[in-house]
């Protein structure tokens, strides 16, 4: 048989805990690259504490 009128699939709503496994990763990144630049801070200056924390 053939339709005239294509297949639609209601769509499904994400679940929270799908959402934040999503974000996650996007989270990890962004603390890697926090550490990294610190770390070139440190290194850089030669002082591991910063001023502002002194």
């Amino acid at each position: 048989m053939h339709s005239d009128h294509p297949e639609v699939r209601p769509t499904k709503n994400k679940h929270v805990a799908e959402r934040f496994e999503g974000l996650l990763g996007k989270l990890m990144v962004v603390a890697i690259v926090l550490l990294a630049i610190g770390m070139v801070y440190a290194i850089a200056t030669g002082d591991a504490t910063p001023s502002w924390m002194r």
